[in-house]
C-alpha cells in the first residue's frame, strides 16, 4: 500500500496562511525597529550608593587562590549599583560575575565604535536573566563593574547587550569569585574605553 505524503487541503491553507502571518508580523516589528530613532548613552554613569537595600551577600569558600561570595538580590535592587558597591566594600581587584534570575527592566547597550558611546537596548518589561557575566577590575584603584546581560521574552526571544542597568523582580542570583591578583584597566583613546591592560602593574 502506497502513504500519501501530501497533507489535507484545509490543513495545507492553515500552514500557509500562518506561514504567510509570521513572516508579515516579522516584516512589520522588522520595519518598527527601522523606524525607531537609535538613542545613545556614554560609556560611564555616576553610581549612588543605597540602590539595592535588599542585597545580601554570603561567602560560600575562602582560601588563599580564591573567595567565592553570593551575592543575592532582591526586588526592585538596581543590578551595577548594588554589585559596585559591594566590590567597594569588599575591596576587590580582580574577580569574575556569574548570574541568572529574573528582572523588571533594565536598559543594556551595544557599543558603536564610531560615536563611542553604547547605543540603549531598553528592556520595559519582565524578563528571565538567562545569563549575566562579567568582571570586577581596578581603574584609578577603585573597582568597575564590566557586565553582559542576555535576557529572555515571553515568547522565547532574546535580547542582550552591555549592562547599564537592571531591576530586579523578584529575586538575582549572583556568584562572585575574587582571585589575589589585581586585575588594571587604563583609559583607552581610540575606543574611548577603560579596558584591562595586564602591563599596567600600579593603580592608574
Amino acid at each position: 500500500m502506497i502513504r500519501s505524503h501530501f497533507l489535507p487541503i484545509g490543513m495545507a491553507c492553515a500552514l500557509a496562511f500562518a506561514s504567510n502571518a509570521q513572516a508579515q508580523s516579522v516584516d512589520k516589528a522588522s520595519a518598527g525597529i527601522a523606524q525607531q530613532p537609535a538613542q545613545y548613552g556614554p560609556a560611564f554613569r555616576k553610581l549612588e550608593k543605597g540602590q539595592a537595600p535588599h542585597m545580601k551577600v554570603q561567602v560560600l569558600n575562602h582560601s588563599k587562590e580564591e573567595t567565592t561570595y553570593a551575592v543575592i538580590f532582591g526586588k526592585g535592587d538596581e543590578v551595577l549599583a548594588g554589585l559596585t558597591e559591594f566590590a567597594e566594600e569588599k575591596h576587590l581587584g580582580a574577580s569574575r560575575i556569574t548570574g541568572i534570575g529574573a528582572i523588571q527592566d533594565a536598559m543594556l547597550g551595544w557599543l558603536d565604535p564610531q560615536r563611542k558611546m553604547y547605543r540603549l537596548v531598553p528592556i520595559a518589561h519582565q524578563s528571565e536573566v538567562l545569563s549575566l557575566i562579567g568582571d570586577i577590575a581596578l581603574l584609578h584603584g577603585k573597582p568597575v563593574i564590566h557586565a553582559h546581560m542576555i535576557v529572555g521574552y515571553p515568547d522565547g526571544s532574546v535580547h542582550g547587550g552591555h549592562l547599564i542597568d537592571a531591576h530586579v523582580w523578584p529575586t538575582l542570583e549572583v556568584i562572585v569569585t575574587e582571585y589575589p591578583n589585581a586585575m588594571r584597566k587604563k583609559m583607552d583613546a581610540e575606543s574611548g574605553m577603560a579596558l584591562i591592560d595586564p602591563s599596567v602593574k600600579t593603580n592608574n
